[in-house]
């Protein structure tokens, strides 16, 4: 039985992600959350624990693979310490908590043009989350970069993406070229292109964006 660990499971990304391993056999499927979600698939073990404490929570379930899809916006976040707080800080206590228990594979959906250097505050943020969960020392990690998420519902409003989801079908077809993996891709997708990753072995780091995602996903 494989044991994975989710982080972020009740987002746009994780909730599918749940349902998608859910589905499969052979594993053994922990989410942690702050709150108890209303539901979730059977067999999915659910671990309710504030924030500090989900380095223990880790510890005890000792997955072979943890997976982040942690993220919050600015306007959640009310200010850039409190959206690095979760977006990089976060991020990095689930990977060090995870391979201290001995997980040898990272999976982390983050962002297209995320880089450590970047001189946008959010992708650099994104950037430095990828740099510190290689860091960490994993035989295997993996990061999701889509581009624009679509479908699903989110658990808080995002008007600006919201717009930028209708007019995705109009600007997707002006991103040629590199352009394309700026282009909108549905949240299923990268959820199911997770899960499939989370069931291979190997090792070395990956960075798969949109056309890579879509591949993956089958």
């Amino acid at each position: 039985m494989k044991k994975i660990v989710i982080a972020g499971a009740t987002g746009l990304v994780g909730k599918q992600l749940v349902v998608a391993l859910a589905a499969q056999k052979g594993v053994e499927t922990h989410i942690l959350v702050r709150r108890k979600p209303g539901r979730v698939p059977d067999g999915v073990i659910v671990h309710e624990a504030p924030v500090a404490d989900w380095g223990g929570q880790v510890a005890a379930i000792k997955a072979e693979v943890a997976i982040s899809c942690l993220g919050t916006t600015m306007k959640t976040a009310g200010s850039k310490d409190a959206f690095r707080a979760v977006d990089f800080g976060l991020v990095s206590y689930l990977a060090s908590a995870a391979h201290q228990a001995g997980a040898r594979h990272m999976i982390a959906v983050t962002s297209v043009g995320a880089s450590a250097s970047a001189n946008n505050f959010y992708l650099r943020t994104k950037g430095e989350a990828e740099a510190a969960i290689i860091q960490t020392g994993f035989d295997r990690v993996d990061f999701l970069r889509p581009g624009l998420l679509t479908g699903g519902e989110r658990p808080e409003s995002r008007p600006g993406e919201s717009i930028a989801s209708l007019l995705a079908p109009l600007t997707d077809i002006l991103m040629l070229g590199g352009l394309s993996r700026y282009r909108s891709i549905p949240a299923r997708i990268v959820a199911q292109a997770a899960a499939n990753l989370a069931l291979t072995g190997g090792d070395g780091r990956h960075i798969h964006e949109n056309e890579s995602i879509r591949a993956l996903a089958g």
